[in-house]
């Protein structure tokens, strides 16, 4: 089986205020072109499980892997370029500068990375836009464009770098439901087309219900 992603026994404390056992021998994997989803009550690991997985957090024991290779134990500056280079990430609230233009915004994970020209970058970031049908309001500052656009940018943001893995945490949950179905047609259309995978963590049950499969946490554990 060909995963993007997988975990094997991840487990978190938090000490303070007192021992709390947050993510219990997690172990699953995410396969290459799947959409999967997490659901669960709040307080469940969710997004706890998430930002471990995203590399953001280090603080567990388990092992992590993204494309087979372990992660886990990498320095810091090591795991910020790999999130920049293979993951994609979109949050529920959009985090654009909005002095900045669309495009600008769209650009400045690829900016960083760094290997890439800068009309190269401009390039691909326009392909994203039009991906996803909002090349038209390149120039416009972030501060100028609806919720719903504002998280189309976020996404064509999370592809710049052109990830093996898009992570959303709740990707949906400011918006209303036309721009919710928007948001998981997009994903669908980059499963199908682009053979993305996907782990979205969301309490929306219908966006759930109709992505590849619902990991289920209860508890700090995927039950």
């Amino acid at each position: 089986m060909e995963y993007v992603l997988e975990t094997k026994n991840i487990n978190k404390h938090f000490y303070k205020p007192k021992d709390f056992h947050v993510l219990k021998d997690i172990s699953f994997g995410v396969k290459v072109g799947e959409f999967a989803s997490i659901m669960g009550k709040s307080g469940s690991g969710k997004s706890t499980l998430l930002y471990i997985l995203s590399t953001m957090d280090t603080d567990y024991t388990g092992e992590l892997y993204l494309n087979h290779e372990l992660v886990t134990g990498r320095s810091h500056q090591e795991l910020s370029r790999i999130r920049n280079k293979h993951i994609g990430f979109v949050f529920q609230f959009h985090y654009l500068l909005s002095e900045f233009s669309v495009l600008e915004n769209v650009m400045l994970p690829a900016k960083k990375l760094n290997e890439k020209s800068h009309a190269d970058i401009k390039r691909d970031a326009m392909q994203k836009l039009e991906m996803l049908h909002i090349d038209y309001l390149a120039q416009q500052r972030a501060s100028r464009i609806s919720g719903g656009e504002k998280q189309r940018v976020a996404i064509a943001r999370a592809l710049i770098n052109n990830p093996i893995i898009l992570m959303g945490d709740e990707p949906t949950g400011n918006l209303d439901s036309q721009n919710s179905d928007n948001v998981f047609n997009i994903f669908k259309r980059l499963k199908e087309e682009e053979g993305l995978s996907l782990l979205v963590v969301t309490h929306d049950e219908d966006f759930a219900q109709r992505t590849d499969r619902i990991i289920q946490m209860e508890d700090g554990r995927i039950i």
